[in-house]
C-alpha cells in the first residue's frame, strides 16, 4: 500500500478568494474593538454632518438667489446690460419686449417690473418688500408657489400677493387687509410660501399697479420675459433677439443660472465662507479617521505580524485596511446623511432651507470613501515595517 506524501502548496489563492478572506478578517478585527469602530465611525459622521451641513446651506442660499429664474416661465431673459445676477439695474425701454416680439421663433414676450419698497404698518413703522410687477392677463413672472387665493385676483384694482412667512412681520396681514405700499393703498388678495429671496420677500402685484408704486416711467421696464415656440432652440432664439438688441443682455433661463452662481461665487463672500466651513469639516473629518484607523494599526500590530507571518504580504495588508476604509466610509455617510437630512427638515423654512440635492449626496459618500482609503494608506506606512518575527517574542 503506497503512502500519499504531503506536498507543500506552491501557488498562491486567486485574487477574488484573497479579497473574500482579506474582507472577512477585516470586519472581524473591526468588529472585535467594538469602541474602536465606534469611534472611527464618529469621525466620519461628523465630517459628513458638518460638510454637507454647510454644503446644504451654501446650496439653499444659490437657491434664494436663482429661485426667481428658476421658476418663472420664461425662456429667454432680456435684461439691462452688464446683468450679472437677478437684481434691479438700469430700467431698459419697453419697446425692446415688442421688437423681441417679432422676432422668428419668439411665442410670447412680455415686461416685468422689479424695485424695491416698503410697507406701512398699522403700529406706525414699515418694513421693506421687493415689488414684482407681471403684465395682465397671462402674469408671466409669478406669483408662484401660492398658498392661499388665486392669482387671477391680481387682475383687480389695487391687489397684492404677500409671502405668508411674513403675515406677522407686515402687522397681521390676513386676506382683505389693507396697507399702504410705497403710498398707495393696496389690499391683500394671497399669499405665496418661501419667496424669501438674499433680502426683503417678493410681493406681487399686476404691472400697471406695481408701476405706479415705483413711479417708473411708462416707457421703461425692469426685464422683458420671453417665451420660446415649442420645437426652437431657446440658444438660437436668444442669439436672434440679442442681434436685435445689442444695447441689452440677453440670456437663456440656463445662461442666466449660470450667471447668478458665477456672481454668488466671485463676487461675495457667501462662497468663501460656506466653502471654507464645508472644507474645515471635511478637514477635522478626515483628522479624526486617520488617528482612529493608525491607532486601530497600532492597537492590534501582534495581529498584522501574525498575519504577515502566515504569508500575507504588505498587498494583502493593503486589501485589508481598503475593505475597513470602505466599510468605514459606507456606514458612517449611511449615518451621517440620514442624520443630516432629518436636520434639514426639522430647520426648514421660509427664510432657509438647507437644500441637500442628490448629487450633493452622492459626492459626499464618493469624497468620504476617498478620505477613508488616503486615511487608511497613511495606516499601511506603519505596516510595512513590521516584522514578522515579532509575534514570537
Amino acid at each position: 500500500m503506497t503512502t500519499a506524501i504531503a506536498r507543500p502548496i506552491l501557488t498562491r489563492p486567486g485574487f477574488g478568494l484573497r479579497w473574500r478572506t482579506l474582507a472577512r478578517v477585516a470586519l472581524r478585527m473591526m468588529l472585535h474593538d467594538k469602541l474602536k469602530m465606534i469611534g472611527t465611525l464618529s469621525g466620519v459622521v461628523f465630517a459628513v454632518l458638518l460638510s454637507n451641513q454647510q454644503a446644504g446651506t451654501f446650496m439653499g442660499l444659490l437657491y434664494k438667489n436663482v429661485m426667481f429664474v428658476e421658476n418663472s416661465d420664461a425662456d429667454i431673459w432680456i435684461a439691462p446690460p452688464g446683468t450679472e445676477a437677478f437684481q434691479p439695474g438700469k430700467p431698459i425701454p419697453e419697446s425692446y419686449v415688442l421688437q423681441a416680439r417679432v422676432v422668428d421663433g419668439v411665442a410670447w414676450a412680455e415686461p416685468l417690473l422689479y424695485g424695491a419698497s416698503t410697507i406701512t404698518l398699522p403700529s406706525g413703522g414699515s418694513e421693506a418688500v421687493t415689488l414684482v410687477g407681471t403684465k395682465a392677463p397671462a402674469l408671466h413672472g409669478g406669483p408662484w408657489n401660492v398658498v392661499v387665493g388665486d392669482p387671477q385676483a391680481l387682475l383687480r384694482p389695487d391687489m397684492m400677493f404677500f409671502e405668508h412667512a411674513d403675515r406677522e412681520k407686515f402687522g397681521g396681514i390676513n386676506l382683505g387687509s389693507v396697507r399702504e405700499l410705497g403710498g398707495k393703498r393696496v389690499v391683500a388678495s394671497g399669499f405665496t410660501w418661501g419667496l424669501i429671496p438674499f433680502g426683503p420677500s417678493y410681493a406681487f402685484g399686476e404691472y400697471n399697479l406695481v408701476q405706479q408704486i415705483l413711479r417708473t416711467p411708462a416707457d421703461r421696464i425692469s426685464f422683458g420675459l420671453v417665451g420660446v415656440a415649442e420645437g426652437r432652440d431657446h440658444e438660437a432664439v436668444a442669439r436672434d433677439i440679442q442681434r436685435a438688441l445689442p444695447d441689452t443682455t440677453v440670456l437663456t433661463r440656463s445662461q442666466y443660472r449660470r450667471s447668478i452662481i458665477r456672481y454668488i461665487l466671485t463676487r461675495t463672500a457667501i462662497g468663501i465662507t460656506f466653502g471654507t466651513s464645508a472644507l474645515f469639516g471635511l478637514v477635522i473629518g478626515f483628522v479624526i479617521v486617520a488617528l482612529s484607523m493608525f491607532s486601530a494599526v497600532l492597537d492590534n500590530v501582534r495581529e498584522f505580524g501574525t498575519l504577515k507571518a502566515i504569508g500575507a504580504t504588505n498587498r494583502d495588508l493593503a486589501r485589508l485596511l481598503v475593505v475597513q476604509a470602505v466599510v468605514y466610509a459606507l456606514m458612517g455617510s449611511l449615518i451621517g446623511l440620514a442624520f443630516v437630512t432629518f436636520v434639514a427638515g426639522k430647520i426648514r423654512s421660509p427664510q432657509l432651507a438647507v437644500f441637500l440635492p442628490v448629487e450633493l449626496l452622492i459626492g459626499t459618500t464618493l469624497v468620504m470613501v476617498f478620505m477613508c482609503i488616503f486615511a487608511s494608506g497613511l495606516a499601511l506606512l506603519r505596516l510595512r515595517k513590521v516584522e514578522p518575527g515579532m509575534v514570537f517574542r
